[in-house]
């Protein structure tokens, strides 16, 4: 790619839209969610609208970082836009539970694309010196996502459909790819390559049956969830052989065995994990445990988008003045603290409380996810960028797939774990949502379970950012201040 003949800011804009798509989604779908599970069904399966997006998307991730450093980053951020487009529209279509889930994963493949191949190509029209700013601006695309989506999400629902949602994303894909089409200039790609088809087959195989094992670990189903987890175990046994043998494997062994990539994807796995908890449960418990609005839920949400790029930005102007390291420590610091706001939450407590819990988690979420970028990026040959780019957004992904999963179980075993005294159908999820009275229905006593089992949610949260932070303390102390460390 040639920075000379490329026009930057339009690039930029384009790579601001594409990523605007997959940002939005996160906190639309996240505030609208339980109005789709009480229209379509399907609340023991609530999780897996966000669990099939994230494993599409983690699958894809390393697989299209390859492709774009074989074939250049225009066609495949250009195959990855068409394809987002088209689950979007599908997923507006759902007619039950099931579908949306097999649409969101087609809207995950279109995702493993635009991520990792438009931070690829700003590392590659920006040396590290500028870079830091234009991940600012980057990070601003998820505070204006944050505070459109649940307004918008709120005002669709309410004025037309939650179907618009999804059908939101068209124009901006439209617009994306168009900049790129137009602006984008990349020299010839010589590099020949293959890809690890079986591998990305063998992993998808894999997480699915560990997700499908905590899934049914977490509604009682004790035997089936054995099976599963003895195909877990025999497919991440022939993944292990495939990549020792692939010329190209789906996961560099070598790459992943460097001590700083190794630590710093290590602990954006677990971010991944809590931030898809939040994500995931913080709206419902706003919603029908505190009693407020659609409105409200997605604001309190809308803070960690906000936070994040705060703490984004400040990484991005004093990351040569502090070093990498400290900043990724001082945001690993933060994200356990605002984590146990979550945990400490009460039928009482008041939605501000969840509100500044959710600006210190995304403020110290910006501060760990750019630094730790940057320290992946620069700690590999250009050749291997878009590899080392997408293993590190690969670690989140994986994380938030296997988060929305693990603690959708946890939040289903705190649902079963009283037995059958107390029991919550669809209808009366949607009952709650509205307010509405619901015969023979004790709308107390339910408020009361599923504030119990979101509380035993929001302390697994809790305890897996402190893992986090231990893993993040393992780093290197060769690290940047002026360039960082290699290994």
């Amino acid at each position: 790619m040639s920075p000379s003949t490329t026009r930057r800011p339009l690039v930029i804009a384009a790579v601001m839209g594409s990523m605007a798509m997959v940002a939005i989604e996160a906190t639309i779908v996240s505030t609208v969610m339980p109005h789709i599970a009480a229209e379509l069904g399907g609340l023991s399966i609530y999780s897996w609208v966000f669990a099939s997006f994230l494993l599409a998307q983690t699958a894809m991730t390393v697989v299209f970082g390859k492709l774009a450093d074989v074939y250049g980053r225009k066609p495949v951020m250009l195959v990855g836009i068409a394809v987002f487009l088209v689950g979007s529209v599908l997923a507006g279509f759902a007619w039950s539970m099931p579908a949306l889930i097999c649409f969101r994963l087609i809207q995950g493949v279109g995702a493993g694309a635009i991520q990792p191949v438009a931070l690829t190509i700003v590392a590659d029209l920006y040396p590290v010196r500028e870079r830091g700013k234009v991940q600012g601006y980057l990070a601003s695309v998820w505070a204006v996502s944050a505070v459109l989506g649940p307004l918008v999400g709120a005002l669709l629902v309410q004025r037309l459909s939650w179907a618009w949602i999804f059908w939101i994303n068209v124009p901006i894909g439209i617009a994306a790819a168009a900049g790129f089409w137009f602006f984008l200039r990349e020299a010839p790609v010589v590099r020949r390559a293959s890809i690890d088809v079986l591998g990305a087959v063998l992993f998808t195989v894999g997480i699915t049956a560990v997700m499908v094992a905590l899934t049914e670990f977490g509604l009682g189903h004790t035997a089936t969830a054995w099976a599963w987890s003895a195909l877990f175990g025999v497919v991440v046994w022939l993944f292990i052989v495939q990549e020792r043998r692939a010329a190209d494997p789906m996961v560099s062994f070598g790459l992943w065995r460097r001590r700083l990539i190794a630590t710093v994807n290590g602990a954006a796995l677990f971010s991944g994990m809590v931030l898809i908890g939040i994500t995931t449960f913080l709206p419902m418990y706003v919603q029908v445990v505190l009693g407020q609005s659609s409105v409200v839920a997605g604001l309190a949400l809308t803070m960690v988008m906000l936070g994040w790029p705060i703490g984004a930005t400040f990484a991005s102007r004093t990351f040569q003045r502090f070093g990498l390291r400290p900043l990724a420590v001082a945001g690993a610091t933060l994200v356990p603290v605002g984590a146990s706001a979550f945990a400490l939450l009460g039928a009482t407590s008041s939605p501000g409380v969840a509100a500044l819990g959710s600006f210190v988690f995304g403020l110290g979420m910006g501060l760990l996810s750019l630094s730790s970028l940057i320290l992946v990026q620069e700690a590999v040959d250009v050749s291997e960028r878009g590899s080392a780019t997408a293993s590190n957004i690969f670690s989140r992904n994986l994380g938030s797939a296997l988060g929305a999963t693990f603690f959708g179980a946890v939040f289903n075993f705190g649902l079963t774990r009283q037995g059958s005294a107390v029991s919550i159908s669809d209808d009366q999820l949607r009952r709650l949502l509205e307010g509405l009275p619901h015969a023979g229905f004790d709308a107390v006593a339910a408020r009361l379970l599923l504030g119990s089992s979101l509380h035993l949610t929001f302390v697994a949260m809790l305890a897996i950012s402190a893992l986090m932070l231990v893993l993040i303390l393992m780093l290197p102390r060769r690290g940047l201040h002026g360039q960082p460390a290699a290994t």
